[in-house]
């Protein structure tokens, strides 16, 4: 019954999503000595949005109106493939990485269409720093995702997983650097300091709130709500593929839960730590991970051969 705990697990994910970012405001908030929002905060955030209507722009297109539809459900999509602790239900979009990486691109170009459709300035200006960031960071994703395959010998995310389990994987230094790479592919993925700051909403610096600029109501429900099914999303690829693990399925379970309590804390000390760095600056920090996981890469090879 481990495949109807696993598919359990997945719907549950898509609604506790918003737990994630709301962990990481609050021990921030901690961290800082505020007593900041506590973490059930983005729940009440969709729940209040849900209930306004949507308020469109003048002379707002179809790319506009159809963007939080296409962006939630890619999202949707991509978290169902995951599966959590090695298992899944085998949904009919598969559990093939590069399919995971296609998903997450379609909601990235939505947003970027959609900011082009209203004309807003700020939020074009975010849009294109996203666009820009993600050619760096789409590669790098790549990258970190191969690294992790190349053990299983498959791109499928279940073979992954399973090739992940046990500490004997940690035994080759492709592993490190891979685990470096997907470091920065959860800072970027999830909008934190030092590449973006989720709490300001200062136009002239936002990155990821800049395309949500002219969207409202439940539209801007749907856009939040995907932001959080994006960080659960890359959380759960850095603890199953980058985090020791027990093969066994519930030990997993417990494990991963674990690892995302980690990696969420370590979001939070780098925000209390960290300040966000010029925009300029976040290409070249990316290219320097890719670097460093191609050099991973290149050391498997050299080994295999």
């Amino acid at each position: 019954m481990s495949w109807a705990a696993a598919g359990a697990m997945q719907v549950l994910a898509l609604a506790a999503a918003p737990i994630l970012p709301g962990l990481v405001q609050s021990l921030k908030a901690r961290l800082q000595g505020r007593r900041g929002p506590g973490p059930l905060q983005p729940f009440r955030e969709l729940a209040r949005l849900w209930q306004r209507s949507v308020v469109a722009p003048e002379g707002a297109g179809v790319a506009y109106r159809m963007a939080p539809a296409v962006i939630a459900s890619s999202l949707i999509v991509a978290v169902l493939m995951v599966p959590f602790a090695g298992e899944g239900l085998g949904w009919p979009a598969g559990t093939d990485a590069l399919v995971l990486i296609s998903l997450l691109a379609l909601g990235r170009v939505a947003a970027a269409a959609s900011a082009w459709d209203t004309g807003n300035g700020f939020a074009l200006m975010g849009a294109a720093r996203d666009l820009t960031f993600a050619v760096a960071g789409e590669a790098l994703l790549v990258l970190v995702l191969l690294v992790a395959a190349l053990p299983a010998g498959s791109t499928d995310l279940g073979a992954m997983w399973s090739a992940a389990a046990g500490v004997g994987a940690w035994d080759e230094p492709a592993r490190w650097c891979g685990a470096f790479g997907m470091a920065l592919v959860v800072v970027l993925e999830t909008g934190r300091q030092p590449i973006d700051n989720p709490d300001t909403h200062l136009e002239l610096t936002m990155v990821h709130e800049g395309p949500l600029l002219e969207h409202a109501g439940r539209d801007l429900a749907l856009l939040q709500w995907a932001a959080a099914a994006r960080h659960l999303l890359v959380i759960a690829l850095a603890v199953g593929l980058y985090l020791p693990h027990p093969a066994a399925f519930w030990p997993a379970v417990g494990a991963m839960v674990a690892g995302a309590v980690v990696v969420v804390i370590g979001l939070a000390l780098l925000e209390t730590w960290q300040v966000k760095m010029r925009v300029l600056a976040v290409p070249r920090l990316l290219a320097a991970g890719s670097v460093v996981t191609l050099a991973g890469l290149v050391t498997w090879l050299a080994g295999a051969s």
